[in-house]
């Protein structure tokens, strides 16, 4: 059990990037449109009252289900107030000074400018995209430095708190390989991005052989660095396509992948659910942790559409719409359930024995 200081120290550290990123949202739009206001293609749909209601909540709900997760030991407290503190001072300015330019490139509809020291051959043409319109898509250093506080003031401070809840239903999961030792266990994150879905993994399962995959090389090394300042960790980090996984069959217990399928056309989400399927073993657990869709909140409807518009998204329409159950089914994955937590949707599959 855990003492009620604690939780207060939580519900006040989430609080406090919560009204962070609400003043940054909110005067940045403000310093933009003066400067450079959005093109008429562009416009939102004003959020009604009940809907930004509705938000809040569920950031609440998802926070409280956070430290309920953590209060029955899924993982440990300490994770909860995880925050990188050094890349937040170091880059926090960057993200402003960029604001201009994505503004700018938003506006020219300039979706796949990239640096010319930027090297683009050999991607797949869907992943050569200012995804977000930021600059260089997820190919440089600086895309791979800013991202996690990105997202983290893009989702209120709760960015953290919906990675988290693939971690219960994988730990469930994998309790079907009680019988074998855990350094045995092998779990592998698709698309792993800058590594912090592995960092969550690595704490509730401090000896599993971990393994993260990604299209960019500059996210891999960030990954890398990430992983690199737990004591003892050797990450296990390869550049690939998940279209085409470099493993063998029925290699992982469980897999997992964070904020990757609204970013893929459509038949390339079953491509890699394919591959995942091929992957795990016989008994293991599948997770993808997304956006939410319109089926899950009509009422929401607004929120999604803006989304694309805002941010460079060329799939998300599509994606909002799509039946993930089943793509899931077609693999031959089996006893699917889903959850809902604040801006996110889960799938969580089983591949038969």
């Amino acid at each position: 059990m855990t003492d009620p200081l604690t939780k207060l120290t939580y519900q006040a550290f989430q609080q406090g990037k919560s009204y962070f990123s609400v003043a940054h949202s909110t005067l940045t739009h403000q310093l933009l449109n003066w400067i450079n206001p959005i093109s008429p293609e562009r416009k939102t749909e004003p959020l009604s009252p009940e809907i930004l209601l509705k938000i809040r909540q569920l950031l609440n709900e998802i926070l409280e289900t956070d430290w309920k997760d953590a209060e029955k030991g899924v993982y440990p407290v300490s994770i909860l107030f995880d925050n990188p503190w050094e890349d937040f001072f170091r880059y926090y300015p960057s993200i402003l000074l960029e604001l201009p330019e994505r503004r700018e490139r938003a506006n020219q509809k300039q979706h796949q400018d990239f640096s010319a020291n930027i090297d683009i051959e050999g991607y797949p043409s869907y992943y050569v995209q200012n995804f977000h319109h930021q600059t260089d898509g997820y190919l440089s250093e600086m895309s791979a430095n800013l991202y996690d506080l990105q997202v983290e003031i893009l989702f209120y401070g709760g960015a953290d708190a919906m990675r988290r809840r693939v971690l219960a239903p994988l730990k469930t999961g994998l309790n079907r390989f009680n019988d074998i030792p855990e350094k045995q266990i092998r779990v592998l994150d698709v698309a792993c991005g800058t590594g912090r879905t592995l960092k969550n993994i690595r704490a509730m399962l401090p000896k599993a052989s971990l393994f993260g995959v990604d299209l960019s090389p500059a996210y891999l090394r960030k990954a890398n660095q990430l992983l690199s300042e737990i004591p003892q960790e050797l990450p296990q980090l390869i550049q690939a396509n998940a279209e085409e996984l470099p493993f063998c069959d029925d290699f992982f217990h469980g897999v997992t992948s964070v904020f990757l399928f609204h970013e893929l056309p459509a038949n390339v989400r079953q491509k890699v659910i394919n591959e995942c399927w091929r992957v795990i073993k016989p008994g293991g657990i599948f997770i993808i942790c997304d956006s939410m869709q319109i089926s899950d909140y009509p009422d929401l409807t607004p929120l999604m559409e803006n989304f694309p518009k805002t941010l460079h998204e060329p799939y998300y329409n599509h994606y909002i719409r799509d039946d993930l159950v089943e793509r899931l089914e077609k693999a031959g994955f089996q006893n699917i359930t889903t959850q809902n937590h604040f801006a996110s949707k889960y799938w969580i599959a089983h591949k038969s024995v």
